[in-house]
């Protein structure tokens, strides 16, 4: 018996007779929630199209799990690009609730598109839009949120509410439904998603049923926790959703005034096994519900800032011109000394507060002139770990006020290593031990060096970090080095009697610049993930530490110039103000 396929938009313009052929050949099923409907490098057999549900679509990725490339949803075809390329499944699909698919079989597919050219020009025409929308991140958001609150003391009709006052300040709508919609079905609930931007069902943990179900229909999980109280173990049910299992999943962690911090913010994660955390403080509560609400509808924002020694003074000046511009910064990342400024900026130092850091730690004197007889470094990196241990302490990634990574490189594995856990200290003492110059870290099996020798400039671990704009400084390409120092250069003893044991030697630019040139030819990727590229130029050399002013007013003037030549589309996407 033939399926209708009214119900999908895109074959409206498909000619009578091509939709008849479809409909004859398609064929019926159920996917149920958390089953895999192919898995990443299996062969294309079939076309599929959504007739109600969810799917989510998983590829191996930059931050050493699962990256969600998007959602697919009612209305929607699954696997015909493989199908039409004839390779292999670039992606792993699994159904996130219920779902109910038709299916075409590959040789059907070939036979109709052959012989049906408005069949094979809509197709070509979907997935144009499609391949768009992915390329920005535009068309791919999860649009249904389970809002799960861990304590029957959590308001979450408030919280639920001034998120969707902070989402219309975005100029996004948004449903809110508790256990009221539990029976509703399949098709009334892609019907609320096709009429809203944003869909938030509340539940409360205490009502397990219904926190089941809700959980079991949303596209990502947040759950919401006291400071004060400790997680539960375990924290969700047994059979946990297909949202917890693929972790989709986040921890808003509530901050009131007052209160004492029970647990660490890492037991959290480690309890939910989540993804990310956010912190939701009392005297922070618009300005952390709006980051939040970005984060919902896909505006966030997130800086990425590249290694470079000294040149990377340039991101302080960056930094402080798109804050003049009034653009949020919602999520921070970096490597080598990029990664020591970012911290800071998930810190939420102000602009004085990094000055004031930086120069004590890195210009006033020297941080790498505690020399040794070389046997794995030719510092012993007790002056940076003592400087680490100032500013940062037992303070840990999971603590800091906005979600925070940076990179290191696995000399055992040739891979990068992502830090998204631990003290923040060893993060970035691991993140600039520069090959030669410093020791290295070790974990293990894990010999990590600095970030910049495999990834300088880690913007594609922030795509896959979250799912809005991406703003870029990089110093990789500016030159650091100074051929003149390189021609017939005195010996160690020469270079001691004319410059002193606090002066670093040629040697710590050419271990410093060996361990960035390598990406710097790479650079295109980062534009390319990039919504926003700021390149300062600057002549300084990677080790002069004490040229802070010049440096720093570089990246200024870099990010202003580029400020105000932007479009006002992107301005908009920025969150800058806009004429």
């Amino acid at each position: 018996m033939p399926i209708n396929l009214s119900f999908l938009p895109f074959l409206n313009k498909v000619e009578k007779d091509a939709l008849k052929a479809v409909e004859h050949e398609v064929e019926w099923f159920c996917l149920p929630a958390g089953q895999v409907l192919f898995r990443e490098g299996d062969d294309a057999e079939a076309f599929y199209l959504v007739r109600s549900g969810a799917l989510a679509a998983f590829r191996q990725g930059a931050l050493g799990r699962a990256d969600l490339i998007g959602y697919i949803r009612a209305g929607e075809p699954v696997g015909e690009m493989s199908l039409l390329d004839e390779t292999p499944h670039s992606a792993s699909v699994y159904a996130l609730r219920d779902s109910e698919l038709v299916r075409l079989p590959k040789a059907s597919f070939e036979r109709l598109t052959r012989k049906h050219a408005s069949l094979m020009r809509e197709l070509a025409r979907m997935m144009l839009v499609r391949l768009r929308g992915y390329d920005r991140n535009m068309s791919a958001e999860p649009k249904v949120f389970a809002l799960v609150s861990t304590s029957p003391t959590i308001d979450l009709d408030y919280r639920a509410n001034e998120l969707k006052e902070a989402l219309k300040r975005c100029g996004k709508s948004c449903f809110i439904a508790d256990e009221e919609c539990a029976d509703w079905s399949g098709q009334k609930l892609d019907a609320i998603e096709a009429e809203y931007d944003i869909v938030v069902l509340t539940a409360k943990m205490a009502d397990p049923s219904w926190a089941r179900r809700a959980m079991g229909r949303a596209d990502r999980m947040w759950v919401f926790a006291r400071a004060d109280a400790r997680p539960s173990k375990p924290m969700l049910p047994d059979d946990p959703s297909p949202a917890a299992k693929l972790k989709l999943l986040d921890i808003v962690l509530l901050h009131m005034g007052g209160i004492r911090q029970a647990a660490r913010p890492q037991e959290w994660i480690d309890a939910a096994e989540a993804s990310r955390l956010f912190h939701w403080r009392q005297d922070h509560h618009r300005a952390d519900a709006d980051r939040l609400a970005r984060t919902l509808c896909g505006q966030s924002v997130g800086l990425i800032v590249s290694g470079g020694g000294a040149r990377a003074y340039a991101h302080i000046g960056a930094l402080k011109a798109l804050r003049e511009a009034g653009m949020p910064i919602d999520f921070v990342g970096g490597a080598s000394m990029g990664a020591i400024i970012a911290a800071g900026i998930a810190l939420e130092w102000s602009d004085e507060e990094m000055e004031t850091r930086i120069r004590k730690a890195f210009v006033d004197s020297n941080p790498l002139d505690d020399w040794t007889l070389p046997v794995v470094s030719l510092a012993k990196g007790d002056k940076v770990d003592e400087r680490l241990e100032e500013n940062f302490g037992d303070i840990e990634i999971a603590d800091l006020q906005r979600p925070f990574f940076c990179l290191s490189s696995n000399l055992g594995n040739g891979r990068p290593y992502v830090h998204r856990r631990g003290r923040v200290s060893d993060a970035l003492r691991a993140s600039i031990a520069i090959p030669g110059l410093l020791p290295p870290v070790v974990e293990g099996n894990n010999i990590l060096v600095d970030g910049a020798v495999f990834t300088n400039f880690p913007a594609q671990q922030m795509q896959a970090f979250h799912r809005g704009a991406v703003v870029g400084v990089d110093v990789t390409r500016a030159q650091g080095l100074n051929p003149a120092d390189y021609i017939d250069p005195p010996n160690f003893v020469g270079w001691v009697r004319k410059h002193g044991l606090k002066s670093l030697p040629p040697i710590a630019s050419l271990l410093m610049r060996a361990a960035t040139v390598g990406v710097a030819d790479h650079r295109d990727i980062g534009r390319s993930a990039s919504d926003l590229l700021i390149l300062p130029e600057t002549t300084v050399d990677i080790r002069d530490w004490d040229k802070y002013d010049v440096v720093v007013e570089s990246g200024y003037q870099a990010a202003k110039g580029m400020l105000a030549g932007l479009s006002e589309k992107m301005r908009k996407r920025l969150h800058l103000s806009t004429s």
